[in-house]
């Protein structure tokens, strides 16, 4: 019997990091076509999915560097696209059909962002990629995530990390961090949390969008959640618990 997804229609939030090789290339193709296929299984169980991506294998802003940091931010904007075509790529080569959208016009390689259109390939079943964090400098693409979510009515981001979930501190520095089974949006920022920034959570706390943050590279880590399946840490208007409470 086929499991049935719990949301219809998902917002994915993929870093920019978790796409990048352990070698220090920028793509790990293994872990793009590993994220390809859960999201084809996704799609086939009826779930519209909308992806945003981050640049951070390609660009981290200033970079050390004594630059302008709007224009840090629009060269962020370019490498969101470049990690946008190599998505949809892999995705239309497992038989998806996709569009990319994009913030900033790019007619000749992209759609630019309509919100009605790309409402339309959502309920037409493709899946979107959009572009261009907001278009705008000084906004992450986190913030952007939680934008076109709000847009996009989604009942949920999904908030794929290196990590499973929300600790009390990072757990690759300290071992006796633990981690949130759920945590409340004013904890999350009252704490100064970091696995996503406070202008997105805040968005989201006002638009009332959950969000599941996961570990991506567990297996079937995005099926996992689409199903309900205790996986990660729900940010929302829930009462914050730790995972062994």
């Amino acid at each position: 019997m086929t499991e049935k997804p719990i949301y219809q229609r998902v917002v994915l939030k993929l870093s920019g990091e978790a796409l990048s090789g352990k070698d220090g290339s920028n793509f790990d193709f293994d872990v793009i076509n590993q994220v390809a296929h859960q999201i084809k299984k996704a799609t086939e169980m009826g779930v519209q999915v909308a992806i945003v991506l981050g640049g951070g294998n390609l660009w981290r802003g200033r970079q050390g560097v004594d630059m302008d940091r709007a224009t840090a931010d629009y060269m962020g904007m370019l490498a969101t696209t470049i990690n946008a075509l190599a998505m949809q790529d892999r995705l239309e080569a497992i038989g998806l059909t996709v569009r990319v959208q994009t913030a900033i016009e790019m007619r000749q390689i992209a759609e630019p962002y309509i919100r009605r259109k790309a409402v339309c390939h959502l309920e037409k079943g493709y899946v979107v990629i959009f572009a261009c964090g907001t278009g705008n400098p000084y906004f992450s693409t986190d913030t952007a995530a939680a934008l076109r979510a709000a847009e996009m009515e989604a009942d949920m981001i999904l908030l794929a990390k290196n990590v499973n979930g929300v600790y009390t501190a990072d757990p690759n520095v300290d071992k006796n961090a633990k981690k949130y089974a759920s945590i409340s949006y004013i904890d999350f920022i009252n704490q100064g949390l970091t696995v996503m920034d406070t202008t997105a959570v805040s968005l989201c706390m006002d638009n009332r969008i959950p969000i599941i943050v996961f570990g991506l590279k567990e297996e079937d880590a995005i099926h996992n959640v689409l199903i309900g399946k205790k996986s990660g840490t729900r940010i929302n208007h829930c009462d914050t618990a730790l995972e062994s409470e």
